[in-house]
C-alpha cells in the first residue's frame, strides 16, 4: 500500500501520516529530506531526530535522493516531506521532473508500505515571481505524478483528513 498526504504548512499532515504508521507493526523507517540551511532549522532537525528516536523510528537522511533511501528503508516508511525535497533539488540546481521519476520508480519497486508526505502550494494567490511561479508549478506536478502512482490519496485541512483516492 502506498499512500500520498497533502495538506498546506501546519494542516496536521505529517501527525496524520505518523498516525498510519503508529497502526503498523515492525520496523519503521523515517526518510527524513530537510537541510540544515540556518540555525532554527538546525534546532528543529535536531528536535525532530531526538522525537523520532524516542519513537523507534530509524531515520535516514535524503535531502537529495530520497529514492536511494526508499530503496534500502525497511518495514513502514514515511518519507517527509516531498515539498522540502523538491526546494532542495531547485536550491542545487537538479532535475527535478527527473528526480519526481525516479521517486516514482523507486515507490514501485518496494514491497514495504510507503506514505509520502507533501504540501499543496497551489491553493492561494499566484505569486509574483518567476522562482516561486515555478516551484508552486513544479510542486503541483509532483504531487499529480505521485498521486497517479499511489493507491491512496489524503488531503488534510485543520486536522482532517479527507480521503481523495483508495
Amino acid at each position: 500500500m502506498k499512500t500520498l498526504v497533502l495538506g498546506g504548512a501546519r494542516s496536521g499532515k505529517s501527525r496524520f501520516a505518523e498516525g498510519l504508521a503508529r497502526a503498523s507493526e515492525g520496523p519503521r523507517t523515517y526518510i527524513a529530506t530537510a537541510e540544515p540551511f540556518d540555525e532554527e532549522m538546525r534546532q528543529r532537525i535536531a528536535r525532530h531526530r531526538e522525537e523520532r528516536a524516542a519513537h523507534g523510528w530509524t531515520t535516514l537522511e535524503a535531502p537529495l535522493d530520497p529514492a536511494a533511501a526508499l530503496r534500502q528503508a525497511q518495514g513502514f516508511i514515511l518519507l517527509d516531506c516531498v515539498t522540502v525535497w523538491l526546494g532542495n533539488l531547485m536550491h542545487h540546481g537538479r532535475d527535478i521532473g527527473g528526480a519526481v521519476d525516479g521517486l516514482r520508480e523507486a515507490l514501485q519497486e518496494t514491497q514495504s508500505r510507503v506514505v509520502l508526505v507533501s504540501n499543496e502550494v497551489g491553493l492561494s494567490i499566484v505569486p509574483e515571481n518567476a522562482m516561486a511561479r515555478r516551484f508552486r508549478d513544479e510542486q503541483g506536478i509532483a504531487n499529480q505524478k505521485l498521486s497517479a502512482a499511489v493507491d491512496e490519496v489524503y488531503f488534510v485541512a485543520a486536522g482532517l483528513p479527507l480521503r481523495l483516492k483508495g
